[in-house]
């Protein structure tokens, strides 16, 4: 299961809106069959894995990260081909939330002879497939909210400098995170100070292809983005979010750039943050890095929009009154009343700290 999680993990970032999923067929004591998911329309994991196993999976055992689907998609249904290749135990890592799997997997499995086991390195798995399980049960992409900062808790100086406060080693990590998402969102503030690229670099050979970096989000309210910012000059699509019309003269220059201009306007005049993750989901975008600024960030804390953490501490100190702090906003009154991350967990990074953890899920109201 341990081998079939990471051959999961090579397929974040690659495949949504479909799960990232691996699969290991083991025969013998011998492995003879992996494969992790492909991009939509080609072929599952464990269709890829069977393919590998040939004629040896016919009573072999097969270890999968997700239940097994049982629909017709883009694909045929997993369990039929693996009951036809005669496998005699499956090993599923964790259900499917989706509702047209959910448990029916397994119990076609079942039927048909094949013994199934669910629970293997759950935990891992559903770490693995934590975006996919929020948008296919809410439709919505899960959010990341990534920062680096000082010991004092600043994101740069009282000019705006900010290279770097973290390491090249937690750059890299940064990257990864980059990799594995099918967005990165930044508010405008950020753009027109570190006129950054926003695309994944150095990551497994996504490179500098078009078709393979995440999609880039801009928010800027008042449109003050200039066509020339490196960010619309990058490999890839970009996404302008605005709280104003767009003018039709604007529309086509910005479209020559592969720029799409969305116009979400919200009561206090800025862009609706919940409506733009809406729009995402019917893009089937399944996961967002956010990477600053603080108004934004705090905007989007405010709103209840986070669902995990991921900060960069660096050891040393910036100080000044001035000085930018990570999350603007609103805030909380009480310090009882802050923001409590949930399965927290550290991670050293050169001389850097990666101190990342999980927003506690707000409790559904009855309708």
């Amino acid at each position: 299961m341990k081998q079939a999680l990471s051959l999961a993990k090579l397929a974040l970032g690659q495949v949504s809106p479909n799960p990232a999923v691996g699969a290991v067929v083991v025969s013998n004591d011998e492995v003879v069959g992996q494969g992790y998911t492909q991009p939509p329309g080609s072929s599952h994991a464990e269709a890829i894995a069977l393919k590998q196993a040939g004629e040896r999976a016919r009573g072999s055992v097969m270890y999968v990260t997700l239940e097994p689907c049982c629909h017709h998609g883009r694909t045929p249904p997993c369990t039929q081909a693996i009951i036809s290749a005669g496998i005699a135990e499956v090993h599923v890592a964790m259900l499917d939330p989706n509702p047209q799997v959910s448990g029916r997997g397994r119990g076609e499995l079942e039927e048909k002879g094949v013994k199934a086991y669910v629970g293997e390195h759950e935990e891992e798995a559903e770490q693995v497939n934590e975006a996919y399980t929020k948008f296919i049960t809410t439709g919505m992409p899960f959010v990341t909210a990534k920062f680096a900062i000082s010991l004092d808790g600043k994101i740069a100086t009282k000019s705006g400098n900010s290279k770097w406060i973290s390491s090249e080693v937690a750059r890299k990590r940064v990257h990864n995170l980059r990799h594995i998402t099918d967005a990165i969102m930044a508010g405008v503030n950020t753009v027109l100070i570190d006129d950054p690229e926003l695309t994944a670099r150095s990551c497994g050979g996504r490179g500098g292809a078009a078709k393979v970096q995440p999609l880039r989000i801009i928010v800027d309210s008042k449109g003050r983005t200039p066509l020339t910012a490196r960010v619309f000059n990058a490999p890839g699509k970009t996404l302008l979010a605005l709280a104003r019309l767009v003018k039709p003269e604007e529309e086509r220059v910005f479209a020559q750039a592969d720029v799409e201009l969305l116009e979400l306007p919200s009561a206090e005049g800025l862009v609706n943050l919940k409506e733009l993750l809406k729009v995402l989901g019917k893009q089937e975008i399944t996961s967002v890095l956010v990477e600053g600024g603080g108004i934004l960030l705090g905007s989007l804390f405010d709103g209840g929009l986070v669902d995990k953490v991921v900060a960069f501490i660096a050891p040393i100190i910036i100080g000044g009154e001035e000085a930018k702090t990570a999350v603007g906003g609103e805030g909380v009154d009480k310090v009882a009343d802050s923001l409590k991350l949930e399965r927290v967990s550290v991670e050293k990074l050169g001389e850097d700290v990666m101190v990342s953890g999980y927003v506690p899920a707000k409790p559904r109201k009855q309708e």
